[in-house]
């Protein structure tokens, strides 16, 4: 748990459309774009850059209103990841987990209690897959095994596990089916694997978890895919397209981000002889404008839906499925375009681009990482076209 609580401000007296220009906001950017080399190498990042998270209100954005959270609306947050993305991949990869606690906001009262007991700025993180099989016990579950992808756990107060139940006794639904739960621990009680070697968003830290006969009780576990115990909107917000636009937004700020490193080439000097700087180039003035409008298009269909599921919520308590789908798709598209975004700006800067050391290797190598997402892969489009041409929606979708 983390052990310093802070002073609340309460949340109604935040003005939510400028968070992103809060002097807290400012210095964590500041400081991000100053350790990127240190994240990259450490692959993960910091504490105390996860520190200038919480203080800049990242991870109270899902925090129930109960304990001193933001709960913010989606829209918001997600032009918060942007922004990150715009100086770092990997650290707005681990921002866009300030979501994350929308997840364990189904875990009963009693447990959330004391989740939040030393304030609402509480770091979540979770691998659920593969699903461990898990014994069941007086109370509760005993579970060995390991799970992959645990992005941020470095930097966790909490840590989530995948389980899965086997036949009606343990936890099955009433008919007879296994029932998919997380359980979730103070950090310190999971072990991390530090193996999280990858061609791009390698300082996410992206570890593997296990743990090894460890029991969890029932006060600490919830279906996988169960809404929020408490009425706060963000609890009624599609949980999976939410999932999606998170880390599309990742795409959206590093697609900005190469964009603007291309424009500052655009004079850059001359290494062939008698050769043309790249603003003098043709293919290097239309693939510039060309990503532009490629971007601000993505972006502005990303958050038209995000703003209008925000609204449906408020207005319906719900948001219907013909809008999640389009979330879904937004996000989808997002991620996509930005990627393609990146690609045009390493193309058009030319060779320089190769070299390690060139930022916008780490862009394009990133970018990449982003849209091979399960929420934002390719069979999502198809998933998409399928209920827009009038068919039933695919299972699990959207």
């Amino acid at each position: 748990m983390n052990s310093s609580a802070q002073t609340l401000t309460p949340a109604a007296s935040v003005d939510f459309s400028r968070l992103t220009e809060t002097p807290e906001f400012t210095l964590l950017l500041d400081t991000i774009r100053a350790r990127k080399s240190e994240i990259h190498e450490k692959r993960h990042v910091p504490r105390d850059i996860v520190k200038l998270m919480k203080d800049a209100r990242i991870f109270r954005s899902s925090t129930p209103l109960k304990f001193g959270g933001d709960c913010l609306p989606a829209h918001h947050f997600l032009k918060m990841v942007d922004k990150i993305g715009e100086v770092d991949g990997s650290a707005a990869w681990v921002a866009a987990f300030g979501s994350a606690n929308t997840y364990i906001a189904a875990l009963p009262d009693e447990a959330q209690q004391v989740i939040y007991a030393s304030g609402p700025d509480q770091v979540f993180a979770g691998g659920m897959y593969p699903l461990q099989k898990a014994e069941r016990l007086d109370g509760g579950w005993k579970v060995s095994g390991q799970w992959k992808f645990a992005s941020g756990c470095k930097g966790a107060d909490w840590i989530g596990v995948g389980l899965l139940g086997a036949g009606h006794a343990a936890g099955s639904d009433s008919s007879g089916a296994p029932v998919v739960k997380m359980a979730v621990a103070p950090a310190a009680e999971v072990e991390i694997i530090e193996n999280w070697d990858v061609m791009g968003m390698q300082g996410s830290g992206s570890f593997d978890t296990t743990v090894k006969d460890k029991f969890y009780s029932d006060a600490w576990t919830f279906e996988r895919g169960a809404q929020g115990i408490y009425d706060d909107p963000i609890y009624r917000y599609p949980a999976l397209a939410y999932q999606a636009q998170v880390h599309a937004a990742c795409n959206l700020g590093l697609a900005r981000a190469a964009l603007d490193l291309a424009a500052s080439m655009s004079g850059a000097a001359k290494i062939m002889p008698g050769a043309t700087s790249l603003a003098e180039r043709g293919y290097f003035k239309s693939g510039l404008a060309d990503g532009e409008a490629k971007l601000r298009s993505a972006r502005a269909f990303f958050y038209e839906m995000a703003e209008q599921g925000w609204d449906e919520l408020l207005v319906d308590g719900k948001v219907s499925e013909k809008t999640t789908n389009l979330m879904r798709l937004s996000a989808s598209h997002a991620a996509r375009a930005g990627g393609e975004t990146v690609e045009i700006c390493f193309r058009i800067v030319g060779m320089g681009a190769v070299m390690e050391s060139h930022p916008m290797q780490r862009y394009l190598r990133d970018s990449y990482v982003v849209r091979q997402h399960a929420a934002l892969n390719d069979a999502t489009f198809e998933n998409a076209g399928t209920l827009l041409a009038g068919l039933p929606a695919p299972a699990g979708f959207p």
